[in-house]
């Protein structure tokens, strides 16, 4: 069995802030009164109640590494080959697959966990994994984890029930890693986006009321070890003093997506480094961004000190890089377009003399709830571009609607859209982020460089010093050189956990929540 694959102004009035955070605490309390009158949530003392920012629009294995979609469905109700541990030091550990090895000539064998059956009782076996890759990287679905693996192409030959091998072309030395992206869905599965997941993990979906909340409930002939939590229901909540707020009345459990403003908490609330830089993705085929001189004149317009401490937490990074400072080949020598409005307004004049319409109009699309006070940071970058001299406007959509926008191929416009996103690595290496956002087939990407896409391409087959040096040159490029987008903030997350819990979030909290790895006190 073989399998080819390719992958490609508005004038704001702002009430003063104390009157706002005032309104705000009201409107929680009055919200939670509401929410008592309805009928309570039954659980045992094992059950658990999570209260997430937004809702899920799908719950679709092959989407699982979109972070609303991943802490539902990833390990919960699928899973996948491997594993990065972000709790310890044990590197990539076995999941689905008991071990791999090298066999030369891009040649990886796994060897698969024998004694796996899927939730509707079916075996698990290399038949499955091998469907579960034909299926992400289809023409006939688009799937998320098809994004990380540049332009690989991936053979499967199955060896028996246990064992295959995947050879990538061109040879990829992390292809063990990569497998921790792709979910593992049952042969049986169809092309299409499912909305009763079938998966081998502990969990299995067991009720979506849309808009009101998805259960999931523990399987009792689960492969491994039966986690403590016997149920989880998710519900969606906007506000984050709301959700704050439930769990401190119990009731929910985890809020894993709160702010600075409610993280008061020790006992409690817990703030981390979570791996997500938020950045303006700009399209270089569109005028007028398709000029540099546009491009550097919106990294100047942008005073990114001014929001950290503000409307972003204190331990907020400037971002100089897709990936975060922990990231391999991480280039330290490079530093944030400075704040310089008269130096855009500058930039925007010399554009025009030589005939760029800076007038076109520039929409900033940013996706609601997507992180604690994604619409304040929107208006303050509008109206920011706007006093630049920018013919800038704002618009919130929901993530079905961004996401169109977000991906190729991207609708056509009067003027550009510069899309307000936030991306997370985790894994510690710009293969998962570079090919994608940056070369010319990549799906997100907003450039066509050829120096960009070689540099992507020799860094994704390299290994050792050579890889994090080739990696740390494409960062250089991207931002000295192609000013590619604007690049804004690396993030700090902040996450309340109920006191009658064993839990304590990472950097991977904002993309995946384990249920297994959640005890009791």
């Amino acid at each position: 069995m073989s399998l080819g694959i390719r992958c490609r102004p508005a004038f704001l009035i702002r009430l003063p802030r104390e009157v706002e955070l005032t309104l705000r605490y009201l409107l929680t309390g009055a919200l939670l009164a509401s929410a008592a009158v309805s009928p309570a949530l039954a659980q045992d003392n094992t059950a658990i109640t999570v209260v997430l920012s937004e809702e899920l629009d799908l719950v679709e294995p092959c989407m699982a590494t979109r972070s609303n979609i991943g802490r539902v469905v990833l390990q919960n109700i699928n899973e996948t080959l491997t594993e990065l541990d972000v709790r310890g030091d044990a590197g990539l550990m076995p999941r689905l697959a008991e071990s791999w090895e090298d066999r030369g000539d891009g040649v990886w064998r796994f060897t698969l966990r024998d004694g796996v059956t899927f939730s509707d009782g079916t075996a698990f076996d290399a038949a499955d994994v091998a469907h579960s890759f034909d299926r992400v990287f289809s023409d006939q679905i688009t799937c998320e984890s098809a994004r990380y693996f540049a332009d690989t192409e991936l053979a499967f030959d199955i060896i028996d029930d246990l064992t295959i091998d995947v050879k990538a072309e061109p040879a990829q030395p992390i292809l063990p890693l990569l497998m921790s992206l792709v979910t593992i869905v049952p042969s049986e599965t169809p092309i299409e986006f499912v909305r009763n997941p079938i998966g081998t993990g502990p969990y299995v979906l067991s009720e979506w009321q849309a808009g009101q909340f998805i259960q999931l409930d523990r399987r009792d002939d689960y492969w491994g070890e039966q986690p403590e939590v016997s149920s989880a229901r998710y519900v969606f909540r906007g506000e984050a003093a709301v959700r704050a707020a439930m769990v401190e009345t119990g009731e929910a459990d985890i809020a894993p997506q709160i702010t600075e403003l409610e993280a008061t908490n020790p006992a409690t609330d817990f703030t981390y480094p979570n791996s997500e830089t938020v950045y303006l993705r700009l399209d270089s085929a569109d005028e007028p961004t398709s000029d540099i001189r546009v491009r550097k004149a919106l990294n100047h317009a942008i005073d990114r000190e001014a929001f950290i401490g503000t409307l972003l937490a204190e331990g907020t990074e400037l971002a100089v890089a897709m990936v975060p400072p922990t990231t391999l080949g991480w280039n330290g020598d490079l530093v944030p377009l400075a704040y310089d409005p008269a130096l855009a307004r500058q930039l925007l004049a010399e554009a025009e003399a030589d005939g760029v319409d800076v007038s076109l109009p520039i929409e900033i699309i940013a996706r609601t709830e997507n992180f604690p006070n994604v619409t304040e940071v929107t208006e303050a970058l509008t109206q920011m571009l706007t006093d630049a001299g920018f013919n800038a406007s704002m618009r919130m959509v929901e993530v079905a609607e961004h996401e169109q926008y977000y991906s190729k191929p991207y609708p056509e416009s009067e003027g550009t859209r510069l899309i307000l996103a936030q991306h997370d690595n985790s894994r510690g290496d710009p293969v998962f982020s570079m090919y994608f956002k940056y070369h010319s087939d990549g799906t997100q990407s907003g450039i066509a460089i050829p120096e960009v896409d070689d540099l992507i391409e020799r860094a994704t087959a390299a290994t050792g010093a050579e890889r994090d040096a080739l990696w740390s040159e494409l960062f250089a490029y991207v931002h000295d050189e192609a000013v590619a987008d604007v690049l804004l903030f690396h993030m700090v997350g902040h996450s309340r956990v109920g006191e009658r819990l064993d839990f304590t979030p990472t950097i991977a909290t904002n993309q995946q929540l384990q249920l297994s790895e959640i005890g009791f006190k």
